[in-house]
């Protein structure tokens, strides 16, 4: 594995008075993100070409930090972080988690006006970084956790395959379902909370969302319920499945509730597992 060069170069304290509030860039007819690379890992990639830009704040981040851990990928896809806050000029490298250790940016965003000029969409994270070509290759967050999950198997032995072959369809199709439902759902809404029910009692006679094994349905679900601050309690299943992820180490280990308001605060999410009888362990 490369040694990483490191650059002490930080980008200055966030100012909103002299830079502006961020605004992510949309297409008039289209409320979404705009939302330009996304592009794939390389066939047959080797091990230090890739680095990945991440935030411990961001839910489509955390799908992909934790596609990353699950993966095997630790020594073979570098991972840093930008800070936690953003002003007009996007996501920046600070000192709590850091310079940036490939390039040297201070900002996020001269990673995209590297790769295209006059760059003028969303500059987020996750990013994929390709330092064989030296430019971004995906902000795609979808895109970028099932090639982590699925392009490096010939460098890396999964610790579990969240997208095996077999089950990609039905990953889609329940995705279909609970993007708009829960995901990007309103929190305490009637429907969000009908959604959750419906999680709910699914979860009543399986482990995970598939069945008896973590899939990238059990990833999508997950970065958007360790943020609620709604008491899941109140699904006792969906509960008892939450935390179950949460004894994972790859759920665990990229989950920082600092980042996400009092969501850690109202649950205790060490409290000890209790599956219904029938569910293996």
């Amino acid at each position: 594995m490369p040694k990483l060069p490191r650059s002490s170069r930080l980008a200055s304290p966030v100012d909103t008075t002299a830079h502006g509030e961020y605004r992510i860039p949309q297409r008039p007819d289209d409320p979404r993100p705009l939302y330009r690379f996304a592009g794939h890992v390389v066939d047959d990639p080797q091990p230090g070409r890739y680095h990945l830009y991440a935030g411990w704040f961001c839910p489509w981040s955390q799908r992909v930090t934790i596609a990353h851990a699950l993966a095997g990928l630790r020594d073979v896809v570098t991972v840093s972080y930008v800070d936690n806050v953003r002003d007009g000029r996007g996501w920046a490298f600070r000192e709590r988690y850091g310079p940036d250790p490939v390039n040297g940016f201070t900002l996020l965003r001269q990673a995209y006006e590297a790769t295209e000029e006059d760059f003028d969409g969303h500059v987020s994270v996750p990013t994929l970084w390709d330092r064989g070509t030296a430019q971004v290759v995906s902000n795609d967050f979808k895109g970028i956790g099932i090639d982590f999950a699925t392009r490096f198997r010939h460098v890396a032995t999964p610790v579990i395959d969240t997208y095996p072959e077999a089950h990609r369809e039905e990953i889609e199709q329940l995705d279909a379902w609970l993007n708009p439902a829960v995901n990007r759902g309103a929190p305490g809404s009637t429907a969000f909370l009908d959604a959750l029910g419906t999680l709910d009692e699914r979860l009543a006679t399986r482990r995970y969302l598939l069945g008896p094994a973590i899939t990238e349905a059990d990833i999508r679900l997950y970065v958007t319920l360790v943020r609620l601050e709604l008491r899941l309690a109140d699904f006792p299943h969906l509960w008892d499945y939450a935390r179950d992820l949460y004894t994972v180490p790859a759920f665990r280990d990229t989950t920082d509730f600092t980042t996400y308001g009092q969501a850690g605060e109202l649950l205790d999410w060490d409290a000890p597992v209790d599956r219904p009888e029938g569910i293996p362990a």
